[in-house]
């Protein structure tokens, strides 16, 4: 595989977690956040996309790093290291709330419900970013 297949398949392999979270994410917008079941389910797909965009950002860094993409692999290492400060921070944000609600507290389902919008947020501006540097793969060789 040339080194221009192997820096478009690393941006399309980065966009599967992504994307698929832009899709599946809106749905919970529907249910009540205050079912356990529900709220369970969301925090894991949470945890599994911050997870699988932080790995597949690593292999998109290696893959642009020895394709000599310099400034992509900048770029996609910044997504990695985000993805892998924003799982700490977003599950320890989550489980606090989920637990203030399973104690009673009536403004943490309110809590959890900007905690999805804010992580729908951060993932709708990753898949933007993604996207937008599409053209630039072939291209960018420095």
């Amino acid at each position: 595989m040339t080194s221009d297949g192997m820096a478009l398949a690393a941006i399309v392999i980065l966009l599967f977690p992504i994307g698929y979270f832009f899709l599946a994410s809106p749905a919970f917008l529907l249910v009540k956040l205050d079912i356990p079941p529900v709220t369970q389910l969301l925090r894991g797909m949470f945890d599994i996309n911050f997870l699988m965009t932080g790995t597949t950002a690593i292999i998109g860094t290696v893959t642009f790093a020895l394709t000599d993409r310099l400034v992509l692999a900048i770029g996609v290492a910044l997504i990695a290291a985000f993805a892998v400060w924003a799982r700490g921070w977003f599950l320890r944000k989550w489980d606090v709330c989920l637990g203030a609600r399973d104690a009673g507290d009536a403004t943490a389902v309110r809590q959890l419900r900007q905690l999805h919008w804010i992580g729908m947020l951060c993932n709708a501006v990753l898949l933007g970013a993604v996207v937008a540097s599409i053209p630039y793969v072939n291209i960018v060789t420095l």
